[in-house]
């Protein structure tokens, strides 16, 4: 009976890990769009190469279409004048088109960050999962990371509760561990069911976590 209720246990949390996972690859852009070697500075280099703004219009809205339609022509139009009009102008629309875009997803834009920026492992393995066609190796790492955060919660809510009631200060202790607990938890809902942002931290992530429940 017991096996059969790990089973279920473990089945469970792996779908709420590939729920998770799905929607960490859908919208993993937010995390590395703005550095030189992400994928939308990737696709405006193409575009340029090729003269052809239509590989980067997938980034943005189409109400934004315009906008850089107008700072591509103007980038093709001085990019051929000399090397360094060339490297200015590429710049110019790779800054254009990363703020449009994280504009449109309702993210700051604090400048183009650089080459090899140290990115968080999970956005590296989801990329590792889109080329390689497999989301497998993914699942399982964020099926042992989740199952290990909310194991390591659990368990600190759990002490807390037994010396709840001894002293004001030990019911405090409590109080916080149960509303790290309960966040973290509900941040990991949100984010399967795309309530979320899928690169934001879930809510408690961290014990000592100000959240109030």
């Amino acid at each position: 009976m017991k096996v059969k209720t790990n089973l279920f246990k473990l089945a469970g949390l792996t779908l709420l890990t590939i729920a998770i996972v799905w929607g960490l690859v859908a919208q993993m852009s937010h995390a590395h769009c703005d550095t030189l070697d992400g994928p939308v500075v990737i696709a405006s280099i193409a575009a340029l190469d090729k003269g052809d703004v239509t590989p980067v219009l997938k980034w943005i809205s189409k109400k934004d279409e315009d906008e850089i339609r107008k700072a591509f022509e103007k980038t093709i139009a001085v990019r051929k004048l000399s090397p360094q009009a060339k490297e200015l102008a590429d710049m110019y629309f790779f800054e254009t088109l990363v703020r449009v875009h994280r504009a449109s997803e309702g993210e700051s834009y604090t400048g183009l960050k650089p080459v090899g920026t140290a990115v968080e492992s999970a956005i590296s393995a989801a990329d590792k999962a889109l080329e390689t066609g497999s989301v497998d190796n993914l699942i399982k790492e964020m099926t042992n990371t989740i199952s290990a955060g909310i194991q390591q919660r659990f368990n600190h809510a759990i002490e807390a509760r037994k010396h709840a009631e001894g002293s004001v200060e030990n019911g405090r202790q409590y109080v916080k561990a149960y509303v790290e607990f309960v966040h973290y938890v509900e941040g990991l809902h949100k984010a399967a069911s795309g309530q979320a942002h899928t690169g934001e931290t879930p809510q408690g992530a961290e014990l000592g976590a100000t959240n109030t429940h």
